[in-house]
């Protein structure tokens, strides 16, 4: 799904420029300007969608396979349940037809989106001052760290990916976690079964079963 439906958001994309649907398309501007703005909506967008899988129950149960694991590690970036990919595929479909995001904004943010998820879901660890400036305007390791504690008001945080103005934009950023890196834990506390967190079989059934507590 990873591969196939990318393809299909540019062929999308393809489809929109030639029948000048979409506001980007409305709009005399060249692509020096819709590419980068584009690109910057289409983030917004993805935080509102991520900020969306908290709120909603619904969502939430398809969601809660990204928080289940009590070890932060790159896999997270990968760790999606497929019902959440095809839902997320669909709302990003919407926002490229509505939006009318050019071909070359599609192919860069999705190289971008997957190259930030990869990096802030890693367990590396900047030194504090370049974190402090990066963090301005791209999501950190350690920024993202936050979003994966077992605090409630810890992971309804810090939904950015790429961009770390959104949060902070709409009232959604924690700086650093209450317990500090050192005693962050990881992961779900109403899930702490393994066969939650590390077999397939349980993965794959997480949204259709109620939290299992020892």
């Amino acid at each position: 799904m990873k591969l196939i439906f990318p393809i299909g958001t540019l062929a999308l994309a393809h489809w929109a420029a030639q029948h000048q649907f979409g506001l980007l398309n409305q709009l005399p501007l060249s692509p020096y300007l819709s590419i980068p703005i584009a690109i910057v909506l289409l983030d917004c967008a993805i935080y509102w969608q991520h900020r969306l899988f908290h709120a909603i129950p619904l969502l939430w149960r398809v969601h809660r396979m990204h928080h289940v694991d009590p070890d932060y590690d790159v896999s997270l970036g990968l760790r999606f349940h497929p019902i959440e990919i095809v839902l997320s595929m669909l709302i990003k479909l919407g926002f490229i037809v509505l939006l009318g995001v050019p071909v070359m904004a599609v192919f860069l943010f999705e190289v971008i989106l997957n190259g930030m998820a990869m990096f802030n879901h890693s367990n590396l660890k900047l030194p504090l001052k370049l974190d402090a400036v990066v963090r301005k305007l791209l999501v950190t390791p350690d920024m993202h760290r936050v979003h994966h504690s077992r605090f409630r008001h810890e992971h309804n945080a810090n939904y950015g990916f790429n961009l770390s103005i959104w949060d902070r934009l709409f009232n959604s950023y924690v700086a650093q976690p209450q317990q500090g890196h050192s005693g962050l834990r990881f992961g779900l506390s109403h899930w702490p079964k393994a066969e939650d967190n590390q077999q397939l079989s349980g993965l794959l059934s997480l949204p259709f079963r109620s939290a299992n507590k020892k």
